[in-house]
């Protein structure tokens, strides 16, 4: 699947500590847009319909079988017609010896081949999943991320309204700090949303009239975090008088980021309201509900049930 984004062939050479047998010029900076990979088992029996040519083409034990029954003079046709595509690299698994009529396509239409001792399921799996992240969807949201209990929680409102406040609080109380006043988020499914801070401003927060300060220098790595996937939204916003606010919680709100819904609620703010302690208990309860438990439902049926027994209790009376 092609993305509007890409990584670099060299990242994933260091990343998966890949052996480069035969290098192209530049063979670093060549970038990978699609998150999928190919084993080029029908094209080296000569089938090109449909091949994907920008795919990392990766060459396992049983396409090394097939290729040792043939001769050299077919060993070099099949190579040749692969190589003449533009094929980002070549990838030998299980360690695997190439064969010379590969390396001498290889040189011939200067691609670049690569060698791992993985075995080829292991490998595909591993380089997808790694492509799905560097390859996702993503979007820059002005808020403040934190993770609270384990759940990550995306703190929106405008700017004033008191976010960075609130995660400093929070981390002050054992909670962690992802991202402030900018969150990057990506979808790495279609239910998961990961957020982090840009590079740049990661561990800093900015407190009005303080300035900016490094959360991590100041209160140690365990109250900083890389990464966190966001499990829910507080919408932060002035108390307005009149307004109508969720008393019981009964009703399911979501906001949708990047077409995923994440279960959300908005809080009011005003002096008086520990902000830092709602946001606890907001990321508790959201875990009790993904584990099957809400508390206005059973509230709510307690309150019927009571009301159900009196109406019967007063039901006897009158007979």
């Amino acid at each position: 699947m092609e993305s509007l984004y890409s990584v670099k062939l060299g990242k994933l050479v260091e990343e998966f500590r890949l052996e480069v047998l035969r290098s192209a010029e530049g063979f670093e900076e060549t970038p990978i847009c699609t998150e999928d990979v190919n084993r080029p088992g029908l094209q080296i029996v000569g089938f090109f319909d449909y091949f994907d040519p920008n795919r990392i083409q990766v060459i396992g034990r049983v396409e090394t079988t097939y290729l040792e029954k043939l001769t050299v003079a077919e060993r070099r046709t099949s190579f040749e017609k692969l190589m003449s595509y533009d094929i980002p690299a070549l990838l030998i698994s299980r360690g695997l010896d190439p064969y010379p009529e590969c390396m001498e396509m290889a040189e011939k239409y200067n691609r670049t081949v690569l060698r791992s001792k993985e075995t080829t399921s292991t490998l595909m799996a591993s380089i997808i999943e790694a492509m799905r992240v560097y390859l996702a969807p993503r979007i820059t949201r002005h808020g403040v991320l934190v993770e609270v209990y384990g759940e990550g929680v995306l703190l929106l409102g405008e700017s004033g309204v008191g976010k960075s406040e609130t995660a400093i609080e929070l981390v002050k109380r054992g909670h962690r700090l992802i991202a402030d006043d900018a969150v990057e988020i990506k979808r790495l499914s279609a239910k998961r949303l990961v957020g982090s801070a840009p590079e740049l401003i990661r561990h800093y927060i900015e407190l009005r009239g303080i300035g900016v300060v490094d959360v991590r220098r100041i209160f140690g790595m365990s109250a900083v975090k890389e990464e966190s996937e966001i499990d829910m939204v507080i919408n932060l916003e002035l108390w307005k008088d009149g307004a109508m606010y969720d008393r019981l919680g009964l009703e399911n709100l979501y906001t949708s980021i990047l077409d995923v819904q994440v279960p959300s609620v908005t809080v009011p703010v005003k002096p008086g309201r520990n902000l830092a302690v709602i946001i606890e208990v907001a990321a508790m309860n959201n875990r009790h509900k993904k584990m099957g438990y809400n508390a206005a439902m059973e509230f709510t049926k307690q309150i019927n049930e009571h009301f159900d027994q009196a109406m019967s209790a007063q039901n006897r009376d009158h007979r």
